[in-house]
């Protein structure tokens, strides 16, 4: 039995989901590998995008390869823990937009 669902070793591993659908495998590396390039922004500023993006959706091998990858790209830790703030600012603000919805068919039902 495993301690946890993810292995950090596993990370390492990434390159394998190609083993069963080589094809569409290759198409999304090709694909994410053109997103990282240097364009209008940096890939610094993409790295500190990704570090965000991993906090919000909360997957660990993203947060641990994009906080490498961050520092390597020359970030710093304040910008790192601004990036995240910002994710966190964002998905609080989502959950709350949404209250709109309940309270609009809160209204609707005491109508």
């Amino acid at each position: 039995m495993q301690d946890t669902y993810y292995k950090p070793e596993d990370l390492k591993k990434f390159g394998k989901i190609a083993e069963f659908q080589p094809d569409l495998a290759k198409k999304f590396f090709d694909w994410y590998g053109s997103v990282f390039k240097e364009g209008a922004l940096s890939q610094r500023e993409k790295s500190l995008i990704a570090l965000a993006v991993s906090h919000a959706i909360q997957c660990p091998y993203c947060i641990d390869a994009y906080t490498v990858d961050s520092l390597e790209k020359g970030a710093d830790e304040e910008q790192m823990m601004e990036a995240i703030h910002v994710a966190g600012a964002i998905r609080g603000g989502a959950s709350l937009v949404h209250g709109v919805q309940m309270m609009n068919k809160a209204k609707e039902i005491m109508m």
